[in-house]
């Protein structure tokens, strides 16, 4: 069975209301979905793997800890640019490649517009992240592309899935964990998490 895990943590149980109210301004978005996406970032990264580190302290020499791990950021676009920022803020040495993908909204099929993959995979594990887990067909296909490119571990970070797009996402590639900060109840007909916060691109960028 895939690994599905939804955060128990209070700070994002409460961060996650306010940022599904339909009063939250466009900013105060922004700053919710940043917020986040560290904490999901937190739990996502415990198993990365440590290569010891010797240095000084102002007493002592210490052998400490750093990350043994090359890690890659896949936005989708553009929902997905909110998380990248305050993951970098954690990770700094992390690399960012952008693959557009959009859902046709008569079809609820998604299409590839934008990648601009790297020739080779050249990292440990890659983040696909993109706030919205509505039908999964998006991030399938962002999955795919990935692993047809070469990369070997993947999760996926977001912040609300439908029960219809975790299965979606888990049937196609069950060794794919998945990283939320809720599990709603379903998909409307046209496509939208319910209860969900509405499309998460037009309130982050103010175009809906």
């Amino acid at each position: 069975m895939p690994e599905v895990h939804v955060s128990p943590h209070p700070l994002v149980q409460h961060k996650l209301t306010l940022l599904r109210r339909s009063m939250t301004e466009p900013k105060k978005f922004r700053e919710l979905v940043r917020e986040l996406a560290q904490f999901l970032l937190y739990e996502a990264t415990l198993d990365l793997p440590l290569t010891p580190l010797e240095i000084t302290t102002p007493l002592a020499s210490l052998m400490g800890s750093e990350i043994g791990a090359q890690i890659g950021l896949v936005p989708i676009l553009r929902a997905g640019l909110g998380m990248v920022d305050p993951i970098l803020e954690l990770i700094p040495t992390a690399r960012v490649w952008h693959l557009g993908l959009y859902r046709d909204h008569a079809t609820l099929e998604p299409v590839t517009y934008y990648n601009k993959l790297p020739a080779e995979a050249n990292t440990d594990l890659c983040l696909v992240l993109d706030p919205m887990l509505a039908t999964g067909g998006s991030a399938t296909m962002a999955v795919d592309i990935l692993k047809k490119w070469g990369a070997k571990r993947i999760k996926f970070l977001g912040l609300i899935a439908a029960p219809e797009g975790v299965e979606t996402l888990s049937k196609a590639h069950p060794d794919v964990p998945i990283h939320l900060a809720a599990l709603d109840d379903h998909l409307n007909d046209i496509g939208y998490i319910v209860p969900g916060l509405g499309d998460a691109g037009d309130r982050q960028f103010g175009t809906g």
